[in-house]
């Protein structure tokens, strides 16, 4: 049974349209103006949180990259989540993120790095891969081990988290402890079933999906595995973490992912939050589903980096 909380929240956001006097839910085309979903992105989630006390953030340059250090209290920099940031890969800044990717850090007390990957339409694949891999191989240069990594995202970051465990991995370079994705797009074909039974629960505007992996595949395979993980090969990879909303249309993207990688002999837990929505661990601690998930993500990377449980 769903938490009262959840479940007033999940009314409020399913009826928003109602707050700007439309009648009907937000739909996507190509006609949809991408900029104009940059921009709502960042004023909602400099809206929504501050960064919790005691974190701080240092902005540094990432051979290039846009990026930021999030610093929790007492944080080093041997130990470093990498955060790959969601949106549809046609969005996503630090600015929109790092008061959600603060909670994050505050909780597993593990300093993380959060960078811009470049955006579709205007940067198709491989660009945010090949950025991924960039911060990657950055980290291992400033001196942090392999072992001392993890890598987390979410929705769309999600699924780059994971096909970036696949290009590590196919180019021969170390694997870090683990990851953790929350509602991983790992399949930008959208043929999972969910696509069509979670349609009328899911909170995401209908066609979005279909117009960002448009524009972010661009020329390419939709099933090419380093921009569709669940059509990899997933042996060798690290332990991993995932959670997803049953109310999503994303979630055959992890029930099918988590089935084969366990198959591979890949350690996986997966979660799939009763009546949840999209990436609901991030809006701990708003109700009680969401605060639950987020300790045992902070207590997951405490762990798989060897760190002390508090």
């Amino acid at each position: 049974m769903t938490s009262l909380k959840s479940r007033l929240i999940y009314f409020a956001m399913r009826n928003r349209h109602f707050l700007h006097f439309r009648l009907k839910r937000e739909t996507w085309d190509f006609n949809t103006s991408i900029p104009r979903f940059r921009q709502k992105c960042e004023q909602t989630n400099s809206v929504m949180g501050r960064l919790p006390a005691g974190v701080e953030v240092s902005p540094v340059d990432v051979d290039g990259l846009t990026a930021e250090w999030i610093l929790p209290a007492g944080g080093t920099k041997d130990k470093v989540i990498l955060y790959t940031i969601g949106g549809g890969y046609v969005s996503g800044s630090c600015k929109d993120h790092r008061s959600i990717v603060a909670k994050i850090a505050r909780g597993s007390e593990v300093s993380i790095l959060l960078f811009e990957h470049r955006l579709a339409p205007e940067h198709p694949y491989p660009a945010a891969l090949e950025d991924s891999v960039t911060a990657y191989r950055w980290l291992l240069g400033q001196g942090v081990l392999p072992s001392n990594i993890m890598i987390v995202g979410e929705s769309a970051g999600g699924g780059l988290c994971l096909a970036t465990l696949l290009a590590l991995r196919d180019m021969n370079i170390p694997l870090l402890a683990g990851a953790v994705a929350l509602s991983p797009w790992t399949d930008l074909k959208l043929t999972g079933e969910s696509y069509r039974t979670k349609a009328k629960v899911c909170l995401a505007p209908k066609g979005m999906s279909k117009v960002c992996s448009t524009y972010y595949v661009g020329k390419y395979d939709p099933c090419l595995p380093w921009i569709s993980p669940l059509y990899g090969e997933l042996h060798g990879l690290p332990p991993l973490l995932i959670y997803v909303g049953e109310n999503e249309t994303m979630l055959d993207d992890s029930t099918r992912f988590a089935e084969k990688a366990k198959a591979a002999g890949v350690n996986v837990t997966l979660r799939v939050g009763e009546g949840m929505i999209h990436c609901y661990p991030l809006l701990a601690p708003l109700f009680p589903e969401a605060t639950k998930a987020m300790e045992e993500i902070c207590a997951y990377i405490k762990t798989t980096l060897g760190g002390k449980l508090v």
